[in-house]
């Protein structure tokens, strides 16, 4: 267990910037004005000035409704259902059902604490002591960088600020979403070999970059809703081969040693966020999915109330020898670390595949698989300290294979290089039947083994069923091989959503996202409606800046 916080992630990026000395005693520390001549800096004072940069990413991810929450609540993925004499519900019932409104906690936490990261950046790189260091610049460019691609992933039309000094009374203006784009390629473009190739714990190093870089390119296509140049995935693969050719990278032999509480030492992270016992939790999918009674089998004591499930149409994917089911899901009898059945009322504590719906009756307290894919510990833990693998290396390989796969090859690799990526990625998980990682072509290709379709129950329990279902299939989803492969590797790390808006509908011109049914949430009939590719402005912005104009389809706008 990690026992010391990450060293604030600050010789990381100050490593050239500073020397660090004992700090003379002073009557008062100005953080809004550091000049360099008046004193020089302590490691205290420069943790302050450069903290917030680290914790607003930490708050972005897992602030309440995270980054994490929001890319897989509204996926065909898992669900917060209302919970049967529990509660949950609400929020988590319209992001299931792509009901967004501008009310939405999620929206809150990404807008807020991602400007609040853009503005620590903004604040140190306008300060003349940080702007001696080449390498302390780079790494606060990316940094905003990041901040900048996950908001324009989730809203799109939003403000662009890039200085921290501003007239009295100014608001900002939402610049076009061009505009966005090709600032933050241009951004990565300069800092690119002036980062450092450092991997460490929360340091944007010149392979987050080229990460980062990645994942624009290969969703520029879908962003803009246009999907007459293909070149941007050639690119993106040129940003890949570099983190593969760096050679400082390789899978890890275990999947779940990149879901430890401490992964630092997984050769697969090219980026993680720290979180640390005290000073930096934030985790908490252990409080969140499972049952009050099911700490027993952890020892963990920290609350619980067992509100999030797993789709059993997405269980029903996996194969039988695929490692990865019972590295990320806990289903039936639950048992205590000391061994014996849990029990609740006298009834045993068994978590069933089958669950009833959403919201009409929603899901009774046992119903659904629960996440333990992160790291669950003994004591008041929990998940709570596990750090974050943003970028890793699968990530890198699963993005060049797609590329490849869009491309039909790309400089002399072919297809069959990108099997064989998807492949490597596999083998971990089916070490005890190596041929089934075995992924072909054709099956990359072809259809998604998902059985997509409305599908929920709306009796209530001890009564007669109420099913519900359309039947919808995934044979005609482009590449819904690999889709499904994405999901298998990718589950719970923030990738679902940006995935179904990128993969499309044979012969529909619609988006996997919006055209089809899951569980209790409809596929949209108007072919071309693409309003939930992106997310509301969240109201309290809004109604603070006159200036913002609301998401198209949301109806909402500043008065």
């Amino acid at each position: 267990m990690k026992t010391k916080i990450y060293k604030i992630l600050l010789v990381s990026v100050l490593g050239v910037a500073y020397s660090f000395y004992s700090c003379t005693d002073l009557d008062e520390t100005i953080y809004s004005q550091i000049a360099s001549e008046q004193y020089d800096f302590s490691e205290k004072d420069a943790a302050s000035m450069f903290a917030p940069v680290y914790s607003s990413l930490r708050n972005v991810y897992w602030g309440w409704n995270g980054y994490c929450d929001i890319q897989d609540e509204s996926s065909d993925l898992w669900c917060t259902p209302y919970r049967v004499g529990i509660g949950w519900g609400d929020l988590y019932v319209s992001m299931h059902k792509h009901q967004f409104h501008s009310q939405i906690g999620h929206l809150w936490t990404e807008w807020n604490y991602a400007y609040a990261g853009i503005n620590a950046c903004n604040k140190l790189l306008a300060d003349e002591a940080v702007q001696t260091s080449e390498t302390a610049v780079a790494q606060l460019r990316g940094y905003r960088a990041l901040y900048y691609y996950i908001l324009f992933d989730l809203f799109r039309n939003i403000p662009l600020d890039t200085t921290y000094n501003h007239p009295a009374g100014w608001l900002p203006n939402q610049a076009e979403p061009q505009e966005v784009w090709d600032f933050i390629i241009t951004e990565l473009d300069d800092i690119k070999g002036k980062c450092g190739g450092d991997n460490g714990m929360g340091q944007i190093n010149d392979y987050t970059v080229n990460m980062i870089l990645a994942k624009m390119y290969l969703n520029h296509n879908a962003w803009f809703n246009n999907f007459t140049d293909n070149s941007y995935y050639g690119k993106a693969i040129d940003e890949i081969n570099e983190v593969i050719e760096s050679h400082k990278f390789s899978l890890a032999p275990d999947y779940s040693s990149n879901f430890k509480e401490d992964i630092s030492g997984s050769p697969e992270i090219i980026f993680g966020i720290p979180f640390a016992e005290k000073y930096a939790s934030g985790n908490y999918y252990a409080n969140k999915w499972i049952h009050t009674a099911g700490r027993a089998v952890w020892n963990f004591n920290g609350w619980a109330t067992g509100g999030s499930t797993v789709l059993p149409q997405f269980l029903n994917t996996y194969d039988k020898d695929d490692s990865r089911y019972t590295s990320c899901w806990t289903l039936g009898q639950q048992y205590a670390a000391s061994g014996e059945a849990i029990t609740v009322d006298g009834e045993p504590l068994i978590y069933t595949k089958e669950i009833h719906s959403i919201d009409n009756p929603g899901c009774y307290p046992f119903e659904g698989g629960r996440l333990i894919k992160y790291e669950i510990l003994s004591g008041d833990f929990g998940t709570s300290y596990d750090d974050v693998p943003f970028f890793r290396l699968a990530d890198a390989y699963m993005i060049k294979a797609e590329c490849l796969l869009r491309l039909g090859g790309y400089k002399g690799e072919t297809e069959q290089d990108a099997a064989n990526l998807v492949t490597q990625v596999r083998q971990r998980a089916f070490k005890n039947n190596p041929s089934k990682a075995i992924r072909t072509v054709e099956q990359l290709k072809g259809g998604s083994v998902y059985a997509y379709g409305h599908r929920e129950n709306q009796g209530k329990m001890g009564e007669e069923d109420k099913w519900i279902t359309t039947t919808e299939g995934g044979e005609d989803i482009e590449l819904g091989g690999l889709l499904d492969d994405l999901a298998w590797e990718f589950v719970a790390e923030h990738h679902r959503r940006q995935d179904l808006i990128r993969f499309r509908i044979k012969g529909k011109s619609q988006n996997v996202y919006n055209g089809k049914s899951w569980f209790c949430k409809d596929a949209d009939t108007d072919l071309t409606d693409i309003h939930c590719n992106i997310f509301p402005i969240p109201k309290d912005f809004m109604d603070g800046n006159m200036n913002l104009v609301q998401n198209p389809g949301y109806g909402d706008s500043a008065q």
